[in-house]
C-alpha cells in the first residue's frame, strides 16, 4: 500500500521556507525604497573667514532656477566651472568671494540674480604627522586641529620619541619655510599651551 506524501509548502521546512522568503522580500522592497529615496548632505558649518581648497565640495544654487544649483567639487588646478560663465577660481579664497564673482557674472544672462553658495563638504584641510608616532600619514582634518589633537589622530607618541623636540613645518605659498617647535612634554603638564597652536592646511608634524 503507497503512503501519501504531503506536498512540499505543507510540511513544516516548506512553511519556514517560505516564511524566510517572504522576509527576503520585504527587505528587498524596503532597501529599494531607501535607495529610491533622496540622500540630503547637511552643509558643514564652515567659518566665514575659511578659504576654499581642492576638493571641498560647494553646492551653488540661484533662486527659481534648478538648472543653475549644483553641486560641485573643486578641481585639483583650484577652479570650479559654472553654466554660462565657465571657469571661477575658488581655491584660497572665501564662499562668499565666490558668490559674488558668481553672481556678478550672472548679470550678463541673468536680470537679478539671487546666488547662494555652500560648504558641503570640506576636504582640503590635510594635515600629516610623521616620525615617531604610532600611526605616521596623511589626516584629513578640521580647521580648528591643534598639535595635541593632530598627534592623538596619530595614536600618540611612541617609547623612543623625542617629545620635547617635535617640529611643526608650514610651507607658505610664495615664502620661506616655517618652523614652529613644539615641547609635548611641556604641554602635557599644562605649560607653554601657547605653543599647541592651530594647525594649516599642509603642515606637517615632525616628531624625531
Amino acid at each position: 500500500m503507497m503512503r501519501m506524501v504531503q506536498p512540499w509548502v505543507g510540511s513544516r521546512i516548506g512553511r519556514a521556507a517560505v516564511g524566510i522568503a517572504c522576509a527576503w522580500c520585504l527587505m528587498l522592497a524596503d532597501s529599494r525604497q531607501l535607495l529610491a529615496e533622496p540622500v540630503n548632505v547637511e552643509p558643514t558649518n564652515a567659518e566665514p573667514t575659511y578659504l576654499l581648497g581642492p576638493e571641498d565640495i560647494l553646492k551653488v544654487a540661484v533662486w527659481k532656477d534648478e538648472q543653475l544649483t549644483q553641486e560641485l567639487v573643486v578641481r585639483p588646478d583650484g577652479m570650479i566651472s559654472f553654466p554660462l560663465i565657465g571657469e571661477v577660481q575658488t581655491s584660497g579664497r572665501t564662499v562668499e568671494d565666490v558668490r559674488s564673482e558668481i553672481a556678478l557674472r550672472l548679470t550678463k544672462y541673468l536680470p537679478t540674480p539671487n546666488v547662494t553658495v555652500m560648504v558641503l563638504k570640506v576636504q582640503s584641510y590635510r594635515i600629516y604627522v610623521l616620525g615617531r608616532v604610532n600611526r605616521p600619514g596623511e589626516y584629513q582634518a578640521g580647521h580648528h586641529t591643534d598639535v595635541l589633537q593632530a598627534l592623538s589622530m596619530a595614536g600618540g607618541l611612541t617609547p623612543y620619541a623625542a617629545e620635547n623636540d617635535i617640529k611643526i613645518i608650514r610651507r607658505n605659498p610664495g615664502s620661506k619655510e616655517v618652523v614652529f617647535p613644539f615641547r609635548y612634554g611641556d604641554a602635557r603638564k599644562g605649560k607653554d599651551l601657547e605653543q599647541n597652536i592651530v594647525l594649516q592646511r599642509g603642515d606637517v608634524v615632525m616628531v624625531p
